[in-house]
């Protein structure tokens, strides 16, 4: 029996979501609670009974742009030759995290708090990027790099910057991929 939701408590979700949203942009992924709640209209109480971790918060937030990025694998596959399907690829999922404040350090941090996210990040797109890497390997790109290897590297290079803005990152990422050939 599928469980229905009753109607305000679906309100309460979607406010919570459409807040998420907001406060996101405006603070990063690691806004406190109170800010996401203060927007939504609701109590500190709902949102943990919606979303236990900080990281379940996440997911569901940012979920739709996580498949379209692993999505878009296949897609970059079919319509490029395989080294630069790989780097359009990396630079999608570069543009994906840089542009999510506080996404990239939420991704490598040591704490449990996102440990979910991370994990839902590589099952989600690590086969991706290893279909991509495997066809890349015949065109000339390294092959003792793993998907993991990857979605650390450009996590890391998308770390904020002092001083400097996204181009900056995405120059980073530039050169990571130039790396990524061999000779």
């Amino acid at each position: 029996m599928k469980e229905t939701r009753r109607a305000d408590a679906q309100r309460n979700l979607d406010a919570l979501l459409e807040a998420t949203k907001t406060v996101f942009a405006r603070s990063g992924v690691n806004a406190p609670a109170k800010e996401i709640t203060d927007l939504a209209g609701v109590g500190v109480g709902t949102l943990y009974r919606h979303f236990p971790q900080r990281s379940d918060l996440v997911i569901a937030v940012l979920g739709r742009e996580i498949e379209a990025c692993a999505e878009s694998g296949p897609l970059l596959s079919a319509a490029n030759p395989p080294a630069m399907a790989l780097a359009l690829w990396i630079q999608r999922y570069a543009e994906l995290v840089a542009t999510k404040v506080g996404l990239a350090s939420a991704l490598h941090a040591a704490d449990g708090a996102h440990e979910a996210l991370a994990q839902h990040v590589y099952q989600r797109v690590g086969p991706v990027l290893d279909t991509l890497l495997e066809a890349a390997a015949a065109e000339g790109i390294r092959t003792d790099v793993s998907a993991r290897n990857v979605l650390h590297a450009v996590g890391l290079l998308c770390q904020p910057v002092p001083g400097e803005g996204p181009e900056y990152n995405r120059r980073l990422v530039d050169i990571f991929i130039d790396g990524l050939r061999t000779a």
